[in-house]
């Protein structure tokens, strides 16, 4: 059986099909213009319900690629924790967190740290219940027990 490639779009492209969507263009007609299947390009619009997803934008409240870079060369200072902590303002714990999450002391790269980070924030996300099938049965079972 014969697998069909999966495809990428461009953001430029994503940005002209939800122009095109919301010009009243059917799903068949933005198809022939990116000479693709509307089924390719209903399963870029479906998702949201066929409304517009609003730009990601990193929260004021997260790490800036700054101090990402601040926090690297931190580490290749040999700078403690708090140091870095009063130096760029958020908790050490916060500093350890991010380190720890971004394959440690000695593997730490604050370009892929930010990255990454950029991925884990994507939403929506599966809720806890739906990921874990152990903790759903307990929660159930403790439900039923009040």
């Amino acid at each position: 059986m014969a697998y069909r490639t999966r495809i990428n779009y461009t953001a430029q492209q994503k940005s002209e099909m939800w122009d095109r969507w919301q010009r009243g263009e059917s799903l068949n007609a933005i198809g022939r213009a990116f000479d693709r299947p509307s089924s390719s390009i209903f399963g870029q619009l479906a998702p949201t319900g066929g409304i517009r997803p609003a730009p990601r934008k990193r929260s004021h409240l997260a790490l800036s690629l700054s101090d990402r870079e601040e926090i690297s060369r931190g580490i290749v200072a040999s700078q403690s924790l708090r140091q870095m902590a009063t130096s760029l303002n958020p908790a050490p714990s916060t500093i350890s967190r991010e380190i720890q999450r971004n394959d440690g002391y000695h593997c730490y790269r604050a370009t892929a740290a930010g990255q990454a980070a950029w991925v884990r924030a994507k939403r929506p996300k599966p809720c806890k219940l739906a990921c874990h099938p152990v903790l759903t049965r307990r929660v159930a079972i403790k439900l039923k027990h009040h």
